[in-house]
């Protein structure tokens, strides 16, 4: 069950795997939107490791073909896997370094202001119930944690960098995802989850 986000920014009821790839935010800044994107290594492959590898600099990028990655150094705040799990990587206090060159609501460094959410997948296929699930959930305990996020303030990752990046991709369902998403105080479900 996921729970609430500590003082520290860790949500409580998930697995945590720190990775070394985030900085602090700058001074005063604040959290208020949230980047969904998607992401499967090798791709279109799920339930390996090499995401989590990849977002701790541990990924073999010579024995498994993946010299493109070669140096990269990206993160995310947090994963969720096929089944639902949910790994958070970075505290949301901190910057992850998942955006990269990027443009949102009129402003560049769109880490400095974000949390960066992975699903495992990618631009040609469906997500699972069970990713819209916790993302669903996650996506409540920012709402409530920092008010900032509406369900008007979520983006994917094409929507910030586009014609650089394609992810969620049209697969992801985002009427059903809004839909889905309670109204922070008021405890209503808008839809099914």
């Amino acid at each position: 069950m996921i729970g609430t986000i500590d003082a520290q920014g860790w949500l409580g009821g998930v697995r945590r795997a720190a990775s070394p790839n985030c900085d602090a935010r700058p001074p005063g800044m604040v959290v208020e939107v949230v980047i969904i994107h998607a992401i499967s290594l090798p791709e279109g492959r799920y339930g390996g490791r090499d995401v989590e590898r990849l977002f701790m600099n541990t990924l073999d990028t010579g024995a498994k073909g993946y010299a493109d990655l070669r140096g990269l150094r990206v993160s995310a705040h947090v994963f969720i896997r096929r089944d639902g799990e949910v790994v958070q990587f970075v505290s949301f206090e901190d910057r992850a370094w998942h955006a990269g060159v990027s443009r949102c609501e009129g402003r560049e460094r769109v880490n400095d202001f974000s949390v960066g959410i992975e699903l495992e997948g990618t631009d040609h296929g469906p997500f699972e119930d069970a990713q819209y699930r916790s993302l669903q959930a996650v996506s409540e305990a920012l709402m409530r944690h920092y008010p900032a996020i509406t369900r008007e303030r979520l983006y994917g990752h094409s929507e910030i960098a586009p014609g650089r990046k394609t992810d969620p991709g049209p697969f992801f369902d985002w009427a059903r995802y809004r839909r889905a998403l309670r109204s922070v105080g008021d405890g209503v479900s808008r839809g099914e989850g």
